[in-house]
């Protein structure tokens, strides 16, 4: 299954999780950041259902991830120039801009290894942008 649809009846964060599956074997360096791509359900829970093409679109372009392994230095800046408190942790929902970082599957899961800096900000709930 090279990618995780979803449905909003679901937990969306335990179900890519589960998908993503163990992570043990894979070591993400310095400040970078591993994040599964959402990719938006079939059919929402109200009902409507969304054309493939944008579905697709999400496994390219998407702009939604799951945090799922962090680089030891992600985070942290001893000046305190970049991200004043800010801590994102494993199991954040979190938005880049769709050209940032660089694409790969893990355990046949579409994600994004992305710096620190290109995460735009934290989110609830992966349906809240698009």
């Amino acid at each position: 299954m090279p990618f995780m649809i979803m449905t909003h009846d679901e937990d969306p964060k335990q179900t890519l999780m589960d998908a993503v599956g163990s992570l043990d074997d894979v070591e993400i360096f310095n400040n970078k950041i591993l994040a599964a791509i959402y990719v938006r359900p079939e059919k929402t829970k109200s009902g409507i259902y969304i054309p493939d093409a944008h579905r697709d679109e999400d496994k390219i372009q998407g702009k939604v991830g799951l945090v799922v392994k962090m680089g030891p230095e992600a985070f942290e800046d001893p000046n305190g120039n970049w991200f004043n408190g800010v801590k994102v942790s494993e199991g954040d929902w979190v938005v880049f801009r769709p050209s940032d970082g660089w694409s790969i599957t893990v355990n046949g899961i579409q994600c994004r290894i992305l710096d620190d800096t290109n995460i735009r900000g934290r989110i609830q709930r992966p349906d809240q942008v698009w």
